[in-house]
């Protein structure tokens, strides 16, 4: 009788999970429906060409960086040594009043751009996050505040690659 029980619990579970999973996807077919919820706005402008270049130059082109200059309102903080490439884990800090974007490259790496995130004015510029890399290179923090690029680097040593 117990097996019967657990067996009853582990679908009566099964179900609840679908009905919250049809319940939730329907209102939000419903909020798009009556145009409250936009599919295009949750997406950033994606930069297809900056993350497929090849090259540091291409990269820079691609983001629209003419030559960034470097500043010490950039605190970049990264391992000296990454025992692992495949989770480097990277801080960026701007203290330049507007930041509008922060952006992460990796001279090595196979692509040189690993992200970019843009932000909304009156927001803090602080980044945290994870990257991949392929080998021990320099990483470089690119800021842009008040339309202009600002740069910091730091070269990373990787004993494990993670490309």
């Amino acid at each position: 009788m117990k097996g019967y029980c657990l067996m009853g619990a582990s679908i009566d579970l099964e179900r609840r999970k679908a009905l919250k999973a049809g319940g939730g996807l329907g209102l939000l077919a419903l909020l798009g429906a009556i145009g409250l919820v936009r599919p295009e706005a949750a997406w950033a402008e994606w930069q297809k060409s900056a993350f497929d270049a090849k090259t540091m130059n291409e990269a820079l082109d691609a983001l629209g960086v003419t030559i960034p200059e470097d500043t010490a309102a950039i605190q970049l903080t990264a391992p000296e040594v990454a025992e692992n490439g495949a989770v480097v884990p990277v801080t960026v800090e701007s203290s330049l009043a507007r930041t509008e974007q922060i952006s992460i490259l990796v001279d090595k790496n196979p692509t040189m751009l690993v992200s970019s995130f843009t932000y909304p004015e009156g927001t803090e510029g602080y980044l945290s996050t994870r990257i991949k890399m392929a080998q021990t290179a320099t990483v470089i923090a690119l800021v842009k505040a008040n339309g202009k690029f600002y740069r910091v680097s730091r070269e990373v040593k990787v004993t494990a690659g993670g490309c």
